[in-house]
């Protein structure tokens, strides 16, 4: 009987009356049961995912509120001010990782959370230069771990061919805050100044506090509602904990409670489908972050008032939110994942290829819909795509980091992206996301040819002689490197 039999026994109840290892490989369960189980975890935990996860991105807003004029942002100092931001938010990742998966998502996510929130509120109060580029470092610091955090998480409740659906309705908080946040920062411009007098509260200002304050709001909902593991979810019954927990080792067949190790690490970093992933998504996230970063700039550049701006930058998002999900859906049940990033990422090049070549602005805030739906539907299906090929809950949860944190190195780009000279055509701007979304393109249809060439190798045996001299212990450590593990393509 091997390890994860043993392991699995702790979440089985008195009344299945299963109480050996012998009984734990013969328990089974309905489609049904299943179907009632996934759902409670959907109606939990996926809708607070995204919310969380979408406060991220409801400050992106501010600069064109007045906060450039107010802070002195002149010439780069708005570039340089994003920049450190990515700087923190990469090199805190991994660790994040390792970290969430040693206390569990219960408590690490909205520890996050709140920690961004007071980091946003606070932002109401800068004054200069210095005070921004401060806060936008620490901010980096916390919100770095919320990405892969969730993303692993959520991998641990949802099997390989679920996932990117949910995956996608929580990263599409990004959209959703690019959408709503445009409304919204419209609306908390117009409020009155207020607050004390040394220290008023107004137009950009507005938007950093409150939004800070929902985000703090949110984090004590966090630690309430979301459960630490499916053993431990107190909404399922103890028959529902059974199925959670059994139908996630026995889909990536690992070892349960596992810590993080050298070895694991290791293992992440080496991987060829994962380090391909990294590479893709370092690409899409170019045109993904200098999308949701620079959109008001541009929009207004095209001639529009700040308020129109804000307006407009409403409809891109929500048609690229329904794309992702849409697909993301499709992509689950046909069980595949690349040709869609193949498809999707070059879609996101035409868009980017009209806004370089044309000179009408009805043209060019038409290619905005385009390059955002294939962007933003790319972005959460290459992340989902190299946690679906890691196995092992360890090396998952690096993995999930290395890919984030590689993918926001692309983000560190895209900041320099759209650089005032440019102003009103930003054709440079376009055409290296034209390029980073090709690129992107290429390397993905590359993973679906290694994933296929990898999984034959292993159907012929090729990879058997790694099962040689290791203990069952062992052999369930292998997870992906398992000779019976295969790829999604």
């Amino acid at each position: 009987m091997d390890v994860f039999d043993r392991d699995a026994k702790v979440a089985i109840s008195e009344e299945e009356n299963i109480k050996s290892p012998e009984d734990v490989a013969h328990f089974d369960w309905t489609e049904d049961e299943e179907t009632r189980m996934r759902r409670k975890l959907d109606y939990r935990i996926v809708p607070l995912a995204l919310l969380l996860f979408t406060l991220c991105f409801l400050d992106r807003n501010a600069r064109i509120q007045g906060m450039a004029t107010d802070l002195d942002l002149t010439g780069y100092r708005f570039n340089t001010a994003l920049s450190i931001f990515y700087v923190s938010y990469v090199l805190v990742e991994i660790p994040s990782n390792i970290l969430l998966k040693k206390l569990g998502g219960k408590l690490y996510i909205p520890c996050l959370v709140f920690g961004f929130g007071v980091i946003s509120l606070c932002t109401a109060f800068v004054h200069n230069y210095e005070g921004l580029f401060a806060v936008r470092f620490f901010l980096g610091i916390t919100e770095g771990g919320v990405l892969p955090g969730i993303a692993y998480y959520l991998s641990t409740f949802f099997r390989r061919k679920e996932l990117l659906f949910r995956v996608s309705i929580f990263i599409m908080g990004s959209s959703m805050a690019g959408a709503f946040g445009g409304l919204l920062a419209a609306g908390l411009s117009q409020v009155p100044r207020w607050g004390a007098s040394s220290a008023p509260i107004h137009t950009w200002r507005n938007i950093f506090f409150f939004e800070g304050l929902i985000s703090i709001l949110a984090a004590f909902l966090g630690w309430w509602i979301f459960p630490k593991d499916p053993a431990s979810a107190t909404f399922l019954s103890e028959r529902e904990k059974m199925i959670a927990v059994e139908r996630m080792a026995r889909e990536y067949r690992e070892i349960a409670g596992e810590r993080v190790k050298s070895r694991h690490i290791k293992r992440a970093l080496t991987s060829a489908h994962g380090t391909m992933c990294a590479f893709i998504f370092l690409f899409l996230n170019i045109a993904l972050q200098s999308f949701a970063v620079f959109l008001p700039t541009i929009l207004r550049d095209l001639g529009y008032t700040a308020i129109q701006a804000q307006l407009r930058s409403v409809a891109p998002y929500c048609a690229a939110c329904t794309t992702a999900i849409v697909v993301a859906n499709f992509s689950d049940r046909v069980g595949m994942r690349g040709p869609f990033i193949v498809g999707a990422s070059l879609f996101a090049t035409v868009g980017y290829a009209i806004l370089c070549g044309s000179d009408s602005a009805a043209a060019k805030y038409a290619a905005i819909f385009i390059a955002a739906m294939g962007a933003f539907t790319a972005g959460p299906a290459t992340v989902s795509w190299g946690l679906n090929n890691s196995a092992g809950p360890s090396v998952r949860s690096v993995t999930s980091a290395y890919i984030v944190a590689t993918g926001n190195c692309g983000a560190l780009i895209a900041t320099w992206t759209y650089l005032p000279f440019m102003a009103p055509e930003y054709t440079l701007g376009h055409a290296l996301n034209m390029t980073a979304t090709g690129i992107a393109a290429i390397l993905a249809a590359i993973a679906v040819f290694y994933c296929r060439w990898e999984n034959k190798q292993r159907a012929s045996g090729e990879r058997n002689d790694r099962l040689q001299g290791l203990t069952d212990h062992d052999v369930k450590e292998l997870g992906s490197l398992h000779p019976d593990f295969r790829y999604m393509l």
